[in-house]
């Protein structure tokens, strides 16, 4: 079998993008691991999946793998790609895209620059939605967000429709992203495990960011794990509505303006290229 794909990144966080728009497509822990491998598949970091939608109002079904196979909630540099591959192949001539994930709806914008700005929806702060199990520990108090202590470390903890928990640090590029990101990832407390963002302030409105993601370890970039950074920073008081995003892969606008407001992020997507693999 030939399985036709697009490989595409936003920002450095990479996918192996699949039509199953005009034929079903069974994502089995096989396949995603197979075409997730650097060496002996294409390489990604997770696989996204474009299947007709099934709600009327909403124009596509948007399914996210890891490379174990799992189907996750969500990914934010991912659905800018989303909507770059859609329009690109003349799938909608809509500039503005309404997809649905596994518990979503998402809204895409295609900008005139090139750019995607995607409608995040509102994050999540009730902890049994995280989910998070707190019992037995005590959290402190900073502006209007509980810091969780937990290996070591005080964490914000937040859905952005997937679970995030979020640590301030000094200096990204010395923040133990690789020895700690896998513990409070993988810990009991977060059921659901969890992607682990290292935060550094460098104004109110600017940030470094580097995130240790379920399943896929350190990524060059994560579009949820800024938002949630960013949105933890502006509950805790150390950032503004705006900020810009500086992960290793490239640059990120989160904005934010209010509570009741979505958050909505901005961001590259681009095409690598195109081709089969033999299954």
């Amino acid at each position: 079998m030939r399985l036709p794909f697009t490989k595409m990144q936003g920002a450095g966080n990479d996918f192996v993008v699949l039509d199953a728009t005009t034929r079903a497509l069974d994502v089995t822990p096989e396949l995603a691991r197979r075409l997730g491998d650097r060496r002996f598949g294409v390489g990604a970091d997770q696989i996204l999946v474009v299947e007709k939608s099934r709600t009327p109002g909403i124009d596509f079904r948007y399914r996210i793998f890891n490379n174990s196979g799992d189907e996750v909630e969500h990914c934010g540099n991912g659905a800018r790609c989303f909507v770059r591959y859609v329009h690109g192949r003349g799938m909608t001539d809509k500039r503005t895209v309404r997809v649905e994930t596994v518990n979503n709806v998402l809204e895409l914008q295609l900008r005139d620059d090139g750019r995607v700005t995607v409608d995040m929806n509102r994050p999540v702060f009730e902890l049994t939605r995280v989910p998070f199990v707190a019992e037995g520990l005590a959290p402190r108090r900073e502006g209007s967000l509980d810091l969780w202590p937990l290996e070591g470390a005080e964490l914000a903890v937040l859905s952005m429709g997937n679970p995030h928990a979020v640590l301030r640090v000094d200096n990204v590029d010395a923040a133990p992203v690789a020895t700690l990101g896998p513990r409070i990832e993988t810990h009991a407390r977060f059921p659901r495990r969890v992607n682990v963002g290292f935060l550094q302030v460098l104004s109110r409105h600017e940030v470094r960011l580097r995130v240790f993601e379920r399943d896929a370890g350190e990524t060059l970039a994560c579009g949820t794990g800024a938002c949630a950074a960013v949105v933890a920073g502006i509950r805790l008081g150390w950032l503004g509505p705006r900020v810009e995003v500086h992960a290793r892969g490239g640059d990120l606008l989160i904005e934010w303006p209010d509570d009741e407001a979505h958050v909505l992020m901005t961001g590259p997507a681009e095409t690598v290229f195109e081709g089969e693999i033999t299954l």
